[in-house]
């Protein structure tokens, strides 16, 4: 989850090495996000070279946490609204809800939130070159 105290942690990796992960997070997710997919954890680090996350990484969490709150910053959604988890409930993780009560979202009906996030990433990405 995103740091309230440092929100631009690089959580112990170099600065270019974090930003590089970000962008292939996020090309990846807005391609996923266009077709209206989802994509899990495990997934997604398959996706990332610049730094080698485990799908329960506490940094990828955090790094998950910062392209989410830019993306619901630009009016986007929380892009991280499709990732989800491979097994059981096929949900986000609890960090996208407690990112979501920090940034100021409803929280009351997780499953209201997620299925608004989701809906308003889709809607922005689907039209977009990717």
């Amino acid at each position: 989850m995103l740091d309230p105290k440092n929100p631009q942690s690089t959580h112990g990796y170099e600065p270019e090495d974090w930003q590089n992960a970000k962008v292939q997070a996020k090309v990846h997710l807005a391609s996923v996000a266009k077709r209206q997919g989802w994509e899990t954890y495990g997934g997604l680090v398959k996706k990332i070279d610049a730094i080698r996350f485990a799908p329960n990484d506490p940094a990828l969490a955090a790094l998950l946490g910062q392209i989410s709150s830019e993306e619901h910053n630009a009016g986007r959604g929380m892009l991280t609204a499709i990732v989800v988890h491979k097994d059981g409930d096929r949900r986000p993780g609890k960090g996208f809800y407690k990112l979501a009560r920090y940034l100021g979202l409803d929280t009351s009906d997780k499953d209201a939130l997620w299925v608004s996030e989701t809906g308003k990433v889709w809607n922005y990405w689907k039209n977009q070159k990717v």
